[in-house]
Formats: structure tokens, sequence, C-alpha cells
């Protein structure tokens, strides 16, 4: 069985790195837009402001980070029960027919806040993690065990059977 903590555990672990990582790289880009050698040369030289630009980026991609790793420590995880519809924290299993290659698959996704797209490892299957504002995440928030949706991407329509909700 699926421990949803430990999951969440690790989760947090992944976002945690991702923000020290980025916060290094955000304070030496910061620190080289304000370097001297990155003045102004002449009028065209654009360094100094393509530094800037490019730290500003990253400072926001930072608090982004900081607002998902909050939500995500905050989560209150929930046990379902039979006839219980999706919602966030729940560990969905479902299987989805690709109807652009016709094949069908069966994947657990793991509904969080914040973080989605990324991929845990568990002893014994692969889930995946989405939001709720994900085009897939919005198909399943309200379904139930034994529902049917269907969601559209890039690629064509799938179709999802919801086969456990944990």
């Amino acid at each position: 069985m699926i421990d949803k903590a430990e999951l969440l555990e690790v989760l947090c672990d992944q976002v945690t790195a991702d923000l020290e990582s980025l916060e290094r790289r955000q304070r030496d880009t910061q620190e080289g837009a304000t370097h001297e050698e990155s003045r102004a040369e002449h009028a065209k030289d654009t360094r100094a402001t393509e530094q800037g630009y490019l730290a500003r980026g990253l400072a926001e991609r930072v608090t982004d980070l900081r607002r998902t790793l909050t939500a995500l420590t905050r989560l209150e995880l929930r046990d379902f029960e039979p006839g219980d519809s999706i919602a966030v924290s729940a560990l969905v299993l479902i299987a989805s027919q690709d109807d652009a290659v016709d094949v069908t698959t069966r994947e657990t996704w793991f509904l969080v806040p914040g973080a989605g797209g990324l991929e845990l490892e568990d002893s014994s299957e692969r889930i995946r993690t989405l939001t709720p504002a994900s085009p897939l995440g919005r198909t399943l928030l309200g379904l139930g065990k034994g529902d049917e949706g269907t969601v559209h991407t890039p690629r064509g329509q799938r179709t999802l059977k919801i086969l456990e909700i944990r």
C-alpha cells in the first residue's frame, strides 16, 4: 500500500532541492548583473540589462516555488472512502485510452496543489503529480471510481476511466 505521507515528504524534498538550486542561481545572476564588468561599455551594450531581466525572472520563479513548498507542507492528506470523489491529496489510478496511438495505459496520479509534472518513485509503482489547474487535473476533479472522463491533449483526445481513488 502506498503511503501518501511518505510520497508527500519525497515531493517536498524534491521541491526544496529545486528551490535551493534556483536560489543559488538567482543570487549568482543578480551578482553578475551588478558586477562592474557588466557595466555597459557603449550605448548598445545591453549585457547588464539582460542580466537584470534574467535575475528578475529567476527571483519570480523562486517566489513561486516558495509558495508551492508552503502549500505542500500545509496539505492535509485525506483518506478517501468508497464513493468519494476525487479532490486534492487523492492518489488516483486511471486507465487511459490515447486515441492518437490507440493504446490503453494504467497510470497513478497524485493530485497536489503545486509541483505538477514530477515523477515520484514508490517501491511498487511510478506516480506522477498533477495540479487541479492542469487539464487532466480539472478533468479528474469530482469524478468517482468507475467514472469516465475525456481530456484534450496536444496529441488528441484521451479517454479516462477511474479505477481507484486512495
